[in-house]
């Protein structure tokens, strides 16, 4: 049950990979606004439109957010704007607590890592309980790097994520500048949280599970149709072999009733004698590959040959379980010359025309 239970964590992962990766593909193909609710004074917020599409010529908009809300309407372009739109909250950075921090060189490569192990230490929050984010680290002296952590309390910004989670967003972003720093400088983002991309992974991924069962479901189907199709097939061959044996059967009781002229007895024994063509081509068919026949003797319905191979008794199933053959032996001793490493076999075996007048 273990096995069974990994199987099936392991299917859900592959398929929340898949998922989340088609979601991304859309979101990077499809064009969508990016909106900006710059924190002017506290609570106060102006709404701009970064990008240059439809309704970007939209003057800014001031709006005022408490207890989670949005206090007054918005108008209805800048409603119809915010929807399905990429929405970055900008907070002061009075807001945020900034600590700088210096680090080894080396420790760039595990920078997520190591501030989270350093959020209670720096700050006055557990990191379940903080949103943070820091600057690009910056090269110093002795093999060193600086940069600069910006947090905040994660009860602090919800009431704002609540207010714009009305304007039907696709996704939010929060984010800050550090302290005492020019209007060119890289913002922080210190959150971020996708509104509409878990719904549309829960659906693609009811999807691609449906897919799946329906190909499933296809395979099993075809497996089946094919297995009775080749069962059909069999009967129906097994029937043409029996008429073709009926058909034979009474050819040759035509041919007995036709007298015992020295024409007719020499197309019987044609006939019922094995053809040396069919015996020599069974018996390659049937051989291993590093078997070799030195001398092959047809004498009547008994064949001898004489070879050379690696396993001698192996010869012997391999010719009795042919219809063309059977009671298969030895009729010499098997043996291994001096130097070599196959054995010398001597094998006698009686024919069995197979479909033939005389059979």
């Amino acid at each position: 049950m273990k096995f069974v239970r990994q199987i099936i964590d392991g299917f859900s992962s592959w398929i929340n990979s898949v998922a989340t990766t088609i979601i991304s593909i859309f979101d990077r193909l499809r064009s969508q606004r990016h909106v900006q609710l710059i924190e002017g004074e506290r609570d106060k917020f102006t709404l701009h439109i970064l990008d240059s599409v439809k309704n970007s010529n939209l003057p800014d908009h001031q709006i005022h957010i408490a207890n989670g809300s949005i206090v007054g309407a918005l108008p209805p372009n800048w409603r119809a704007s915010l929807h399905g739109s990429q929405i970055e909250l900008v907070l002061l950075p009075s807001r945020f607590l900034f600590r700088p921090l210096e680090l080894p060189k080396r420790a760039a490569e595990y920078l997520e890592g190591i501030v989270r192990s350093q959020i209670d230490r720096l700050t006055p929050w557990a990191t379940n309980e903080a949103v943070y984010s820091w600057t690009p680290p910056i090269e110093a002296a002795n093999d060193r790097i600086h940069l600069m952590i910006a947090a905040t309390a994660r009860a602090m910004i919800a009431p704002y994520l609540q207010a714009i989670a009305t304007f039907g967003s696709s996704s939010i972003a929060v984010t800050t500048t550090p302290l005492n720093s020019d209007s060119n400088a890289a913002p922080i983002k210190v959150y971020e949280q996708r509104m509409r991309s878990a719904v549309n992974v829960a659906r693609i991924r009811s999807i691609l599970v449906a897919v799946f069962l329906i190909c499933g479901l296809s395979a099993t189907i075809s497996i089946g149709v094919s297995a009775v199709i080749a069962d059909n097939l069999g009967s129906e061959q097994q029937e043409l072999l029996r008429k073709i044996s009926a058909r034979t059967a009474a050819m040759r009781s035509v041919s007995d009733l036709s007298g015992g002229s020295a024409l007719h007895l020499l197309e019987r024994r044609k006939q019922t004698t094995p053809s040396s063509v069919i015996v020599l081509e069974a018996l390659s068919a049937l051989l291993p590959d590093d078997t070799y026949v030195t001398e092959f003797r047809v004498d009547g319905e008994k064949l001898q040959i004489v070879g050379i191979t690696s396993d001698a008794p192996s010869l012997i199933r391999l010719i009795e379980r042919s219809p063309h053959f059977k009671r298969a032996t030895f009729f010499a001793p098997t043996t291994r010359p001096t130097g070599e490493i196959r054995d010398r076999f001597h094998i006698e075996a009686n024919i069995n025309p197979v479909f033939t007048f005389g059979s």
